[in-house]
């Protein structure tokens, strides 16, 4: 793994993780259990509940964690009582159980679950989440895959999660991560040098430092030339952020590909960025803009290609055009990937580079399934993706995964901020100028990833306030989101 990725394990590895362990570090079972117990013990005190605790455990090493808890809770002076699920203890009326408790503690099923949730397990489930007391989950919460972060039917919505020894995965992507709540990862005993392989990882601002820096012989030619093409009547300022981006996440040279009726708004709006004027298209990009759009991109060390260009049939044929023609690498994003919806088996005809970031919804066209389904099985979608074209695909939310197919990277800064429209393009410019400058495709988009992140952040620390944040200020805070060592976090 990428050593600017922090690793995040799926069941089977945390298994591996486990057995190395305990059978070739002599590390008893019984030593982890009350290790994982006591973390969660403590994890419930520093709540300082007001009323009884009430954990419901599970079977398996999951319910023995809750079980030490309880134990533990109760040595703190704390009025706890536990209860198996799985036996014949259950009572009838199990809200009435809960009803008073100051916190529950979900320890129902642990790291190894997948699939759906069965009685009594659900029943438990829903009673915890309509509590209305603070909920700490036993390393992952109860429902949630924790080697895709899928939900099947329910899951506990935890405030407090303790994941021993490693993040898995299921913390980190939706839907998953919305049942998380706060993430505390606590050492449980097992050795350093664990073999067990990380399926996945956080994407941390080191990777940040991987893009070259400018010395006195750069020029702006060295520096990186990236092209824009896109935009349509109505749809300018798409083009405009993304190009501007790109300067500013350290691009030396940006040129749009704008049709050739709207040129001047580009001349007069942004005087940092070169313009083409690609004739053929009454307001949009057409077929006929082929040409024109091919010779903008013959110096370009990176491109993007799709924001703002609309969905008119003739913008459709230029894009897939365009897209299979264009030698550089390319990020597409936007109306490019609507151009290829149902059809993005023909995007693996490239040779070239090329970084695919799409939303839940563009995904969705791209594979020809309701968002939805994409919302619901991120990981899965954006894997099958990104094998299917060849490419690196980049699934944008506050979870954003970048995934080549096998290798997966996972956003885990949070940046409310960047809801707003045009931060997409603002990503793409970002991406394009990272490619620019000679990282690696993969690098390149986990170091956009991270750096629009912290940039969404650090706009809404200087605005004051998320709601209001536009993506104009998310390319003002670029300098600071692609610092590595800026605390924007």
């Amino acid at each position: 793994m990428e050593s600017w990725l922090s690793p995040l394990y799926g069941a089977e590895g945390i298994r591996a993780v486990d057995r190395w362990a305990i059978e070739e570090q002599g590390v008893p079972e019984s030593e982890l259990m009350e290790a994982a117990g006591t973390a969660l013990a403590e994890a419930v005190a520093e709540l300082a509940p007001q009323g009884p605790v009430r954990i419901v455990c599970g079977k398996g090493n999951n319910g023995g964690d809750g079980l030490v808890a309880a134990r533990r809770l109760g040595g703190m002076g704390f009025e706890v009582e536990a209860l198996e699920l799985f036996s014949d203890q259950l009572p009838e009326d199990f809200d009435a159980w809960i009803a008073g408790a100051g916190a529950v503690v979900d320890a129902i099923f642990g790291t190894g679950f997948s699939g759906t949730p069965r009685e009594p397990a659900t029943m438990a489930i829903d009673a915890i989440n309509r509590c209305g007391v603070p909920v700490v989950a036993c390393d992952i919460a109860s429902g949630v895959d924790a080697s895709t972060g899928e939900v099947a039917e329910v899951a506990v919505e935890a405030d407090l999660t303790v994941s021993f020894h490693a993040a898995k995965i299921g913390h980190r992507i939706a839907p998953g991560k919305w049942h998380t709540g706060e993430l505390r990862v606590a050492p449980i005993g097992i050795p350093a040098g664990a073999p067990g392989d990380a399926a996945a990882g956080t994407i941390e601002p080191a990777v940040l430092a991987l893009a070259p820096r400018r010395g006195a012989r750069s020029t702006k030619f060295s520096s990186g030339q990236v092209v824009v093409a896109g935009g349509s009547r109505g749809l300018t300022g798409a083009v405009r952020m993304s190009s501007l981006a790109a300067i500013r996440a350290g691009a030396g040279y940006a040129t749009v590909a704008v049709p050739a009726d709207l040129e001047s708004i580009f001349e007069l709006a942004q005087p940092e960025v070169m313009s083409i004027g690609c004739p053929g298209g009454d307001g949009c990009l057409a077929p006929a803009s082929l040409k024109a759009v091919l010779r903008a991109f013959e110096p370009a060390a990176a491109g993007v290609l799709g924001p703002g260009m609309g969905r008119d049939p003739g913008s459709v044929e230029l894009a897939r055009d365009a897209v299979a023609a264009i030698e550089a690498p390319l990020v597409i994003d936007a109306d490019g990937l609507n151009a290829f919806a149902g059809e993005v088996e023909r995007l693996a005809d490239r040779d070239a580079p090329t970084i695919l970031t799409p939303h839940t919804g563009e995904l969705g066209r791209l594979l020809g399934r309701p968002s939805a389904q994409i919302g619901a099985q991120r990981l899965a979608s954006a894997r099958e993706a990104a094998r299917g074209t060849g490419a690196i695909v980049v699934l944008k939310g506050d979870d954003t995964i970048v995934t080549d197919g096998d290798r997966v990277a996972v956003n885990a800064i949070s940046a409310p901020a960047l809801a707003t429209a045009g931060t997409g393009d603002v990503l793409s410019g970002i991406a394009a100028a990272l490619l620019a400058r000679g990282l690696d495709p993969f690098a390149a988009a986990c170091a956009a990833v991270i750096a629009h992140a912290r940039s969404g952040r650090e706009a809404a620390a200087r605005i004051g306030i998320a709601e209001s944040v536009i993506a104009s200020d998310v390319i003002e805070s670029i300098p600071a989101g692609m610092a590595p060592g800026a605390s924007v976090e």
